[in-house]
């Protein structure tokens, strides 16, 4: 049986490795290279963002004596550079944070003009939390920035109204901008993260040489080149993770890769257990020849940039392949079934039409415009579609409350817009550290935003006591809070996010009394001011959490994949009914868009609800990334089985019974597993599809067997899926 993919198409989710001492021992070394690799992270950003915020505060607090412009200057870093995470590395890094400047003198010169009254600066605030909240849904590189533009609109919609300080409001946060730019891209860049099309061309390049030669290639690296395509293994700057056709592309190029390299180590370990050396069937050896020239062919075109070879030879090997598997089924001059032969053949023409996929996705990568629709058009259903519609279709397919990326942006904007109410009817000194705190100490869950909470306040109580003791000792030396300023956002900048939310909290408060002190006169009770503020903004993140989804994905991921399940069953029976169609009619694929949609918003849930802390209230437990692999395997199925299968109209009449009730069973086992997840009963035994009647001589067999195959890897997986299910007492 070919090996089922287990990578979704747009978003991948952490899956935790199991294995042995050795694997454990392995796990342990990329762990400590993971935890290296962030801390210097961690001391390189905190370089860059002190000495572009120090630069910028002080020319234009001590050179050019503009208060209101330092203030923007010091905190447009701090914003850009620690509260968001833009991905990427030197100067990508820097052409990311360039590339929001314009939006972000927009919020500043939006904030500044609503900040006239408290009611137009709620409205903006729910406006603009959610809009930056929701770009999630364009890929890391566009949402990365998205907190620290939140930070500048709170700056500037907060009392008092000043339309004359419009000019060094923008002046400090465009410099600002600059200089973290220049930071970026020429102090401490760090290595360059690996491009998602090196990645693409080493897996294909690897699969090439184990498709001419398998013993050349040992399964566990083409094991581990698979989990290394894995999009959250990726750098977040190469993730194709965005709306546009490119990304579309290479993320299908992807997934297509990666089932190449499994099904590549599945051939590898049956051939093993059979005894029989993989690549020894004579029939399959060109097309194994073209898949392996193809895919070098393309690997080649990746690393040197130029435009990948045309898929339609290898298309073309495939349909020829497929031709001789029926002649030969038909031909009463054959010797009969060889039903292992047909499998190890089915194996071998799915591992063809994933090269195929992933060369055709490459190519539409490459050509980057509108092209003519491909066929089948399933597969390709974005070619032909304008950026504005691709970009629409994404934003609509979220805009839904079972969306977890719609859920969280509702949950921030309305937290958001509660704390400036709040702060601006209460009238609050320093008010901005109240969405501030909003904004920093939110979680998906109402637990995990309580344990952030007590940190928080623990961290800013010891902050505000030394801050308060601080500044009465060094309140009225400007040149002692000078000299220390920069050494303490370099401390707090490197250890806090190192140690937690309660030091990260406590020595930020620091920083913001050393650098309050030089701009006003300032006094201990600055300290108790923010102090004030951060409980205010923590009790008012609590009762968002509270009152907005307060389980998280925890819920949200068993309605989903319910929902999923149920679309998933509705293909099987099309995809079988669409290959016993007649002969010489073009076979219609099902639609599969309706479980695209569905794949989506589970795919977000899954990865939401691994980003959060385990519960000990939750109930079910469930393999929640078999229910994606079973999606996946669906739709792929029911997408390319009608394309390349040869409809058969005089298909004995068991089997057509036969695979008409397997699709029925399997729809039935389905609903149930899908009722497990919303009632969180344990579903009862279901019927367990029997083997096909295969006759003699036909020229439907080959289309039966690949049939067979796609049915009986899908019952496996819904195997394990129900044995995982679990109620705990």
């Amino acid at each position: 049986m070919p090996h089922v993919p287990h990578e979704p198409q747009e978003r991948a989710a952490a899956m935790p490795v199991t294995g042995g001492p050795g694997r454990a021992c392995l796990r342990g070394r990329r762990a400590g290279m993971r935890a290296g690799a962030a801390g210097s992270a961690v001391v390189r950003r905190s370089v860059q963002v002190t000495c572009s915020a120090s630069v910028g505060f002080y020319a234009f607090l001590y050179g050019l004596h503009q208060p209101v412009a330092a203030l923007y200057a010091l905190f447009t870093p701090i914003a850009l550079g620690l509260l968001s995470t833009i991905p990427g590395t030197g100067r990508r890094q820097a052409w990311i944070t360039l590339r929001t400047l314009p939006f972000g003198l927009a919020l500043v010169a939006l904030g500044t003009a609503l900040a006239q009254s408290t009611a137009a600066a709620v409205a903006g605030m729910l406006v603009v939390g959610f809009l930056l909240s929701f770009s999630v849904v364009a890929g890391p590189r566009a949402a990365g920035p998205a907190p620290g533009l939140q930070l500048l609109y709170i700056l500037a919609c907060f009392p008092p109204y000043a339309p004359q300080t419009l000019a060094g409001r923008l002046t400090g946060a465009g410099v600002g901008v600059v200089l973290l730019a220049l930071c970026q891209a020429y102090l401490l860049r760090g290595p360059p993260a690996r491009s998602f099309r090196d990645l693409l061309a080493d897996a294909l390049e690897t699969g090439a040489i184990a498709t001419a030669d398998p013993d050349r290639v040992p399964v566990a690296r083409l094991r581990e080149l698979s989990q290394g395509m894995r999009l959250s293994r990726v750098a977040p700057g190469e993730r194709p993770a965005g709306p546009g056709r490119g990304d579309r592309a290479l993320g299908q190029a992807g997934g297509a890769v990666r089932r190449v390299l499994d099904q590549l180590a599945s051939q590898a370990e049956l051939s093993a257990s059979e005894g029989v050396p993989p690549g020894t069937d004579r029939t399959s050896a060109a097309l194994r020849a073209r898949v392996a020239g193809t895919c070098a062919d393309t690997a080649a075109a990746l690393r040197a940039g130029r435009p990948p070879p045309s898929a339609e030879p290898l298309r073309k090997e495939i349909q020829d392949f497929q031709a001789d598997r029926i002649r030969r089924a038909a031909d009463p001059g054959e010797r009969g079934v060889d039903s292992r032969l047909l499998r190890r053949q089915a194996a071998v023409l799915t591992l063809a039409e994933s090269a195929w996929i992933a060369v055709a996705a490459v190519g539409v990568a490459a050509a980057g415009h509108r092209g003519a629709p491909l066929s089948p058009r399933e597969l390709f259903w974005y070619v032909d579609l304008s950026t504005a519609r691709l970009w629409a279709r994404r934003i609509a397919g979220n805009a839904t409350h079972r969306s977890v990326w719609f859920q969280n942006a509702v949950r921030v904007a309305c937290g958001l817009a509660v704390a400036r109410l709040v702060a601006g009817t209460l009238d609050l000194a320093h008010g901005f550290w109240v969405l501030l705190t909003v904004l920093t100490l939110a979680r998906t869950t109402v637990g995990a935003t309580w344990r952030a909470v007590r940190e928080a306040v623990a961290g800013n109580l010891v902050g505000a006591v030394v801050a308060g003791a601080l500044l009465i000792a060094v309140g009225r030396h400007l040149d002692a809070c000078a000299v220390l300023l920069v050494p303490g956002m370099f401390i707090a900048f490197a250890l806090g996010p190192r140690l937690g939310v309660a030091y990260a909290q406590g020595l930020f408060t620091l920083v913001v009394a050393l650098a309050f002190a030089q701009i006003t006169p300032t006094t201990w009770r600055l300290s108790e001011a923010r102090l004030v503020d951060v409980v205010t903004g923590s009790v008012i993140g609590l009762l968002c959490g509270l009152l907005a989804w307060p389980a998280g994905a925890r819920k949200e991921v068993r309605r989903t994949m319910a929902s999923l399940l149920r679309s998933c069953g509705a293909l099987v029976p099309a995809t079988v009914e669409a290959l016993l169609d007649a002969p010489g009619a073009d076979p219609c694929a099902p639609s599969t868009w309706r479980t695209l949609h569905h794949l989506r918003l589970a795919e977000a849930a899954y990865a939401q609800f691994h980003s959060e802390p385990p519960a000990a209230w939750e109930e079910v437990q469930a393999d929640w990334h078999g229910v994606l692999v079973v999606a996946y395997h669906t739709v792929l199925g029911a997408q390319r089985l009608p394309c390349f299968e040869v409809p058969q109209a005089d298909v004995p009449p068991d089997a057509c019974a036969w695979a008409r009730r397997t699709a029925a069973e399997l729809t039935t086992d389905v609903d149930r597993i899908a009722l497990h997840f919303t009632t969180e009963k344990r579903p009862g035994p279901g019927r367990r599809p029997c083997a096909p009647p295969l006759p003699r001589h036909h020229p439907g067999l080959p289309t039966l067997v690949d049939l067979e195959v796609w049915l009986t890897a899908m019952d496996h997986q819904l195997r394990r899926i129900e044995a995982s299910l679990t109620v705990k007492p």
